[in-house]
């Protein structure tokens, strides 16, 4: 249980920072940035086939982000979750690190694929979230010369405790109580977006603290986030300490193929190793591996739940849909 809060503390953490930055950009930007992303969909489809290939679930975690501010469509994060392998991509490079360099290739081509297609035939507009709040210029203002100091000494109690829970967060950030025990890259990025959101905090005016940071993205955002990432971890946590997935492999290619895929389903990272240990012991072929790397998505979609459960459970069975028959083209191929 220790584990699952601190993969709920570390998860929340991340997409929290992450979406204060984003809210941070776009106001400071007046929305250019977003404004251009959103008119160039084939632009869309690359950051989130880029991000999706990055190893572990951090890329992830921004598309989504992005999806709730209504940067990228559905399809573009139906592209993020095909090409993502979570953290089995780290997994898959020290084992298999040839095929692994293959599959993230393959999965980023197949994620570009779907996303077009969902976007074409489901041609819905991202509405789930009211997006980011934009105000004349002489409303809002993101950055006030001079004001730091005055600002710090007359503290708000909404900016002492978001400046409080950010320094709590890069605490235990540095100190290993959450994120990854050693320090890599993964460690460093999820601290220097703290660092980078604990300087926004402490900078931005009132204004811009109350309607943005605190009533969109730490009211309404957060504790959502927190609710349904702990609700799934240890929902996932309990599932696979009682059933043991090996024991449901079978002979029949298909029905593993089947097993796979569902399993896939699920918002979490350990299943999917099974597969990848029985395409490298030779139990299993190539076709499972990448069917089941096409369905699961680690803990990416996890915040998604928080955001909207029709988007999330949409992106899943898209997912599987197309797992399912990639798998079933590479059974009839025989690789």
């Amino acid at each position: 249980m220790q584990d699952v809060i601190s993969r709920t503390l570390s998860i929340s953490g991340f997409v929290f920072v992450m979406l204060l930055v984003i809210e941070y950009v776009n106001v400071l930007t007046r929305g250019a940035w977003q404004q251009r992303l959103a008119r160039n969909r084939w632009g869309q489809y690359g950051v989130a086939a880029l991000l999706g290939a990055t190893p572990g679930c951090l890329g992830a975690f921004m598309v989504v982000g992005m999806y709730s501010h209504r940067m990228l469509s559905v399809g573009a994060v139906v592209t993020a979750m095909i090409a993502t392998s979570g953290d089995e991509a780290f997994v898959m490079f020290a084992m298999v690190p040839g095929k692994a360099a293959l599959l993230s290739l393959v999965l980023l081509v197949i994620g570009i694929v779907a996303g077009v297609l969902t976007d074409v035939f489901a041609d819905r507009r991202n509405d789930e979230c009211p997006g980011l709040v934009l105000h004349d210029e002489g409303q809002c203002g993101c950055f006030h010369h001079g004001q730091i100091l005055r600002q710090l000494r007359e503290m708000s109690p909404i900016r002492g405790a978001l400046l409080v829970g950010l320094m709590v967060l890069v605490v235990a950030v540095i100190s290993g109580l959450i994120g990854p025990a050693e320090w890599n890259w993964v460690r460093v990025t999820i601290l220097t977006a703290t660092l980078v959101s604990l300087l926004i905090v402490s900078s931005v005016p009132e204004h811009f603290l109350k309607d943005h940071l605190w009533h969109h993205v730490a009211r309404q955002h957060l504790p959502r986030i927190l609710a349904w990432t702990f609700g799934a971890l240890v929902l996932m946590h309990v599932l696979t300490e009682y059933l043991h997935l090996e024991g449901l492999i079978r002979e029949n290619a298909w029905i593993v193929l089947l097993i796979a895929c569902l399993v896939g389903m699920i918002p979490e990272s350990g299943p999917h190793l099974v597969f990848l240990t029985l395409y490298v012991e030779g139990t299993v072929p190539l076709s499972i591996l990448l069917a089941s790397s096409i369905v699961q998505d680690g803990h990416g979609m996890l915040p998604m739940l928080a955001h909207s459960r029709r988007t999330f459970l949409e992106v899943k069975l898209v997912n599987l849909a197309v797992g399912l028959v990639v798998g079933a083209i590479g059974l009839f191929l025989e690789f």
